[in-house]
C-alpha cells in the first residue's frame, strides 16, 4: 500500500484498487499537477478505482475537474470505477458530464455489409427526400400566409437579412465579377487573336455575363457567404434550445426564421446579378482597351450590340431561382443540425455543398429549357 495526501485527497492502493478519498475543504486544487500523478499511479495492475468523500466539507469546480479527469483516465484504460461514494449531486454532474456525446458526428462508424449498407442508404435517401418534400410544403404555407397578412414574420428580421445578403455583398461580388469579366477576356482573345477578330471580345464577355455567368457567379458566392451564414446562425440555435422555445411558444420556425431569409434573397439576389453583369463587362472592356488596344467606342458599340433583353433576363431569372436554392438549402441545414457544435460545422458544410450541386442542376435545366423554347 502507498499513500499519497495533497490538498484534502488521498490516494493509495489496495491490490489492484485505486483509492481517492476527498476529505474537508477542496478549494482552488491544482488538478493538471494531481492528474499527472494520476497518471503514473493507475499501473497496468490496477483493475478498478474507488472514489470516496465521507467527509468532504466544501468544495468548488477544481474538485470536479479532478474528478471528471479520473474518471476519463479511468475509462480510456478500461478500468472500471465506483463513484457511489461521493455526494450525490457531484455523481449527478459526473454522470451529465459523460452522457454528453463528444465524439464527431462523422466516420468511424461500424462496416456494415453490403446489402444492409444499399438498405441503410436507400432509406436514408428516402427519408431525407421526405423531409426535403416537408420542409418545401412548409416554406410555401409561408409563402402564402405573407402575402395573405397572416405571417408572424418580423420586419425587423427581414430588413436585417436584406441588408446582410444586400449591400453588404456588393463588394465582394462587383469584385469576383470584374475578375471573371477581365478571365473570360483574356480567354477569348487567345482565339480571336487567331483570326484577327479581337474587337469580338466584347460580345463574348457580354453575352456570357449576362445569360449565365454572371449568375453562376453570384450564386457561388453568395451560397458560401449567406448560404452558409444560414446554416450557422440557425444551426447553433437548434444547439442553444432557441428552436425548441419557439415550438414551446407555438410559433412558426419557418415563418420566424425562413422567410425573412428567403425573401431577402430572393430579392437580393437579381438585382446582385445585375451588378455582376456590369462589372464582368467592365473587366472584360479593362483588357480590350488598355491590353489589347481596341478603341474605347467600337469595344462599347460590339459589347452593347450583343447585349439583348433575352439574354439579360434569362441571367436575371437565373439569379432569382439560385437565390430560392441558397436559402432553402441553408435554411434546411440549419432546421436539421444536430445538438453539439460539430454539427453545427457540418451543416454549415452540407448547406455550401448542396447549393453549389442543386445550382448547377437548376442551370442545367434551365438551360435545356431554353434550348427547346429558342430563347
Amino acid at each position: 500500500m502507498q499513500k499519497k495526501t495533497e490538498n484534502n485527497i488521498t490516494v493509495f492502493s489496495s491490490g489492484n484498487e485505486l483509492h481517492l478519498i476527498a476529505a474537508g475543504s477542496i478549494l482552488n486544487f491544482d488538478s493538471a499537477a494531481f492528474l499527472d500523478d494520476l497518471q503514473g499511479r493507475m499501473a497496468a495492475d490496477v483493475t478498478s478505482v474507488k472514489f470516496t468523500a465521507d467527509n468532504l466539507e466544501q468544495w468548488d469546480s477544481s474538485f470536479l475537474t479532478v474528478l471528471y479527469g479520473a474518471v476519463g483516465m479511468a475509462q480510456q484504460k478500461n478500468i472500471s470505477y465506483d463513484i457511489k461514494g461521493l455526494p450525490q449531486n457531484v455523481q449527478d454532474l459526473i454522470n451529465l458530464a459523460y452522457a454528453v456525446d463528444r465524439k464527431p458526428t462523422h466516420g468511424g462508424g461500424k462496416k456494415l455489409p453490403f446489402i444492409e449498407n444499399l438498405g441503410k442508404t436507400t432509406l436514408d435517401i428516402l427519408q431525407k427526400t421526405s423531409d426535403v418534400m416537408t420542409f418545401l410544403g412548409q416554406t410555401c404555407g409561408a409563402i402564402g400566409r405573407f402575402f395573405t397578412f397572416r405571417s408572424i414574420m418580423r420586419y425587423s428580421d427581414f430588413c436585417a437579412a436584406l441588408e446582410d445578403c444586400g449591400p453588404k455583398a456588393i463588394t465582394i461580388v462587383a469584385l469576383i465579377s470584374f475578375l471573371v469579366g477581365l478571365i473570360l477576356a483574356f480567354v477569348g482573345a487567345v482565339q480571336l487573336e487567331t483570326f484577327g477578330a479581337q474587337i469580338y471580345v466584347a460580345s463574348l464577355v457580354t453575352i456570357g455575363m449576362c445569360r449565365i455567368m454572371g449568375a453562376i457567379m453570384v450564386g457561388i458566392i453568395m451560397a458560401g457567404r449567406t448560404g452558409s451564414s444560414y446554416a450557422a446562425t440557425i444551426g447553433t440555435m437548434q444547439v442553444n434550445e432557441e428552436l425548441d422555445a419557439l415550438q414551446t411558444m407555438g410559433m412558426s420556425k419557418v415563418d420566424f426564421l425562413v422567410l425573412p431569409r428567403l425573401l431577402s434573397l430572393l430579392i437580393s439576389m437579381p438585382i446582385l446579378t445585375m451588378l455582376a453583369d456590369f462589372m464582368g463587362m467592365v473587366g472584360g472592356a479593362f483588357v480590350g482597351v488598355f491590353m489589347m488596344d481596341l478603341p474605347y467606342q467600337e469595344y462599347w458599340k460590339y459589347a452593347f450590340k450583343a447585349f439583348t433583353l433575352k439574354n439579360f433576363l434569362v441571367g436575371v431569372f437565373h439569379g432569382f431561382c439560385f437565390g430560392f436554392i441558397i436559402a432553402i438549402c441553408g435554411c434546411f441545414s440549419g432546421l436539421n443540425c444536430g445538438r453539439n457544435a460539430d454539427s453545427v460545422g457540418v451543416a454549415t458544410t452540407q448547406s455550401v455543398v448542396r447549393a453549389i450541386v442543386w445550382m448547377i442542376v437548376a442551370t442545367g435545366i434551365i438551360t435545356v429549357i431554353c434550348m427547346e423554347l429558342g430563347i
